[in-house]
């Protein structure tokens, strides 16, 4: 009996080390395969513990300390537009390319702002063709040129749209540059390159963007004191302001941020009739998170209103001003004019044919 005993407990004593091995082994095969637990945590508690685990500093020294200012790139994805992803492979410099869309109505515009381009010797730009003509013009002036696979509510406005229409579609359009990796400089058509912008970006921001501001002022900000006599002694109450940004020409980097600025303009861009795209584009861009609103989390800088220069800075002082005049911009946007085309020649009759006279004839505004 005492045999048979022994033997027992030999017997479970085997069990149970083989027991605490398995539990140990399985225990590292977790750990390996499933390093966050079996059972998922909530984002909002994941990324609390990211957060505590991951990010948490020491504040250093008065002054020195800096907040990040430039979010991560996404991960590529060649399978949201393989077709696409070819040519940009192709076309691209540094996973960087300006980009502007195109239909009929802007023809003779298009020409002047491919030849700026040419000009220059800038080599990595597309153009999105938005009707069939174009492709065929583009292709027949060695331009490279990319027309997307059909969607009926791109087409219509596409091809019968006007300015604002064709210029809501760019968000749209746009996501699946981000999307397969490139940062993108979204480009009106009524726009002179005189240098290459790519080196003249920052690329610290999500969003790198001219500014319809005409002085230091309206382009980077400035304190509003709004005056209310009515209060008396609290009659004064002190505002931010700052010209918007033009949402015709700006550099956009593919984060997540970026990603989720174009859903947002281009859900309210298809929800909300006669919304304006600049006027989407700056409030998603700078409105900031209150009740009933979550606003995006979108690091952004102004472009040098002289170097990316609008037509109102041109026409209504540099051109006034014997310095200012012997500046070369990047580019010359004619966003603030309605007869671009004759502008735009004056413009290269200007700072490339050296016409000092050139810009003369017209008025610091519009006839109407």
């Amino acid at each position: 009996m005492a045999v048979r005993r022994d033997k027992g407990q030999s017997l479970r004593g085997t069990r149970i080390a083989i027991a605490i091995v398995i539990g140990v082994l399985l225990g590292c095969v977790i750990t390996l395969f499933f390093p966050h637990g079996l059972i998922n945590a909530t984002p909002s508690v994941q990324n609390r513990r990211i957060g505590k685990s991951n990010f948490q500093h020491k504040a250093g020294p008065f002054g020195t300390v800096k907040a990040l200012r430039t979010n991560p790139t996404i991960v590529p994805d060649d399978s949201v537009n393989p077709r696409l992803a070819k040519i940009l492979e192709e076309v691209a410099v540094r996973k960087e390319l300006i980009v502007a869309l195109a239909n009929s109505n802007v023809k003779e515009m298009l020409e002047v702002w491919f030849s700026s381009i040419k000009r220059v010797g800038i080599p990595n730009y597309l153009v999105i063709a938005l009707d069939d003509p174009i492709v065929e013009f583009c292709k027949s002036n060695d331009v490279p040129v990319y027309k997307r696979d059909p969607d009926k509510g791109v087409d219509a406005i596409g091809r019968t749209g006007g300015n604002h229409a064709v210029s809501g579609l760019k968000f749209r359009i746009l996501r699946e540059f981000l999307q397969l990796g490139y940062s993108v400089l979204l480009s009106d058509v009524d726009i002179i390159y005189l240098q290459n912008p790519f080196n003249h970006l920052y690329r610290d921001s999500d969003v790198e963007s001219m500014t319809d501001g005409h002085n230091y002022k309206t382009a980077y900000g400035y304190n509003d004191v709004f005056d209310e006599p009515a209060m008396g002694w609290a009659r004064y109450a002190h505002t931010m302001r700052i010209w918007v940004y033009n949402s015709g020409f700006f550099y956009i980097r593919p984060t997540i941020p970026s990603i989720e600025l174009l859903d947002r303009v281009a859900d309210r861009m298809a929800r909300q009739q006669n919304s304006w795209d600049q006027a989407v584009f700056n409030e998603e861009l700078f409105f900031p998170s209150h009740p009933g609103y979550d606003g995006l989390h979108a690091a952004k800088r102004t472009m040098d209103f002289y170097m990316f220069m609008n037509s109102k800075v041109l026409f209504k002082t540099v051109r006034k001003d014997a310095k200012l005049k012997k500046l070369k911009p990047v580019i010359v946007h004619i966003n603030y004019h309605p007869d671009k085309l004759r502008r735009m020649k004056a413009v290269v009759e200007f700072y490339v044919n050296g016409k000092h006279e050139a810009l003369d004839p017209f008025p610091d505004g519009s006839d109407w």
